[in-house]
């Protein structure tokens, strides 16, 4: 297989810009870094398809395309489509409510921006001793998320069904019921 050494570096290069564009605040530039991503994943696509080949009908003799990469090109474009409908009508939105298209820090981030490196290891701290502690075995009725009833614990319905009765024949030997041969 020989692939074409410049489709490979184009490929890289699109992947980099797209999350470098996707790590600003700019929705803009988040919409511009998706679509390059997304094209960046339909080079790869194709660089992976190899080369090409006859359409693959019953029959067809010598080689043939593999059509898994052209389905998965063809879901990568939907995809890239809706995902950038998304963020065009989020762009859209923004700019009506704020006359800008950039993220503004809100007080979780700036909280969270402040924690000194003590803080941290304080939530690690208070996190594990929460996993040691929680299970996921229940254990005995009380607990059990389910509990099943049958309609003899239920005396205010009247039930005329039939009621399977235990098998004598093998408990009463001297049964008239039992095996007859």
């Amino acid at each position: 297989m020989d692939v074409s050494l410049t489709l490979i570096v184009i490929m890289a290069v699109l992947f980099a810009a797209g999350v470098y564009a996707m790590m600003e605040r700019s929705l803009t530039r988040v919409l511009i870094g998706f679509l390059l991503l997304g094209n960046a994943t339909n080079l790869l696509l194709l660089i992976v398809m190899g080369v090409p080949g006859t359409a693959p009908f019953y029959g067809e003799e010598g080689k043939v395309s593999d059509p898994l990469p052209q389905a998965l090109t063809l879901t990568a474009i939907v995809i890239t489509f809706a995902v950038s409908a998304f963020l065009l009508a989020l762009i859209y939105r923004s700019w009506q409510l704020g006359q800008a298209d950039t993220v503004e820090d809100d007080l979780g981030d700036i909280a969270v921006r402040e924690r000194t490196d003590a803080e941290e290891e304080l939530f690690d701290d208070e996190s594990s001793r929460e996993d040691e502690d929680a299970t996921t075995d229940f254990v005995g009725v009380s607990t059990a998320p389910i509990t099943v009833l049958h309609m003899r614990d239920h005396p205010s319905i009247d039930d005329d069904a039939p009621v399977d009765l235990p098998d004598r024949s093998a408990a009463d030997p001297g049964d008239d019921r039992g095996d007859r041969s």
